[in-house]
């Protein structure tokens, strides 16, 4: 009697404990790109903690005592790379003494390790180039050809960590893969009339979203990468427009946007805000819903 009380005692203490058997995987994802994507493939058994938010430049960011409790406790990290969180990351993992989590361990994705990266610097970087990425352009979750191979990536990662729930992780990739293969055929044909138009940028941001739909950066509103514009520089910028046909002047959420109205004005040219990543507005609740923002904006 003693034994099967001890039993049921054990039993309920096991069951009761978080860290038994329902235990989840924890997620830190830099940007909510990736914590929604890593939703996607892990379904219930992720517990996700997003670092940033679609109002927040993520390369201005620091590395808080919030990020750290989270980083320590982090089975899986994803972030970006191609140094876009290079000034509060390394910062992060040196601190959090969390062996699984560091860059090529198993529990870190870089994203950009996995898709042609564009922008590469042929030309060594220095500081007079303002805020540059010599590895190559970091922002690529804008082309949605790129979403689905970090999807393969996730799943892959995610069964490896977590052994016992991998048949979940690889029907949810599936799963997203033929609504997201779908879903890239209808905006393949919605953005088909975009082809060739060309737009001023503030920052180098949309270089993967104009690729993909075959759209043109005539000029940026920052006379480097990182350096807000000036009076000089939009002067210059209003010059070298001239007689071209500008479509819009494309801004993310968390970009000033005094020198684009200036622009707008002086050129008579529309500012379309672009949602940049989920959350991004109120329409952008997921991957889908953003990208489906993005092309009804454009149009």
């Amino acid at each position: 009697m003693k034994k099967l009380s001890l039993m049921i005692l054990t039993l309920g203490v096991l069951v009761a404990s978080p860290s038994f058997a329902f235990a989840k995987t924890n997620i830190f994802a830099c940007a909510p790109e990736w914590g929604a994507l890593a939703q996607e493939i892990g379904g219930d058994k992720v517990d996700i903690y997003t670092a940033s938010n679609a109002n927040q430049d993520i390369h201005h960011m620091r590395a808080k005592p919030s990020l750290l409790a989270a980083m320590r406790k982090a089975d899986l990290v994803i972030c970006s790379g191609a140094s876009l969180e290079i000034g509060w990351l390394p910062i992060l993992l040196n601190k959090a003494g969390n062996n699984q989590v560091q860059e090529g361990g198993i529990g870190s994705v870089m994203a950009s390790d996995y898709v042609p990266l564009l922008d590469v610097m042929q030309e060594k970087a220095d500081r007079s180039m303002g805020h540059v990425h010599p590895e190559g352009n970091p922002h690529i979750h804008l082309d949605p050809n790129n979403i689905l191979f970090l999807s393969k990536v996730i799943a892959e990662r995610l069964s490896e960590i977590d052994a016992s729930n991998s048949s979940a992780y690889q029907s949810n990739q599936v799963s997203f893969e033929n609504s997201w293969t779908q879903a890239i055929a209808q905006w393949d044909n919605e953005g088909s009339h975009l082809k060739g138009q060309q737009v001023v940028v503030y920052h180098k941001s949309w270089t993967y979203l104009l690729n993909w739909l075959g759209m043109e950066a005539v000029a940026s509103l920052e006379p480097k990468p990182g350096i807000p514009p000036n009076a000089s520089h939009l002067k210059q910028v209003l010059q070298d427009i001239e007689g071209k046909n500008v479509k819009a002047i494309l801004i993310a959420p968390f970009e000033n946007e005094k020198g684009a109205k200036w622009l707008s004005e002086k050129a008579n040219i529309p500012i379309i805000k672009l949602p940049f990543t989920v959350g991004g507005n109120a329409q952008s609740t997921d991957l889908k819903t953003m990208f489906d923002d993005t092309l009804q904006r454009l149009k």
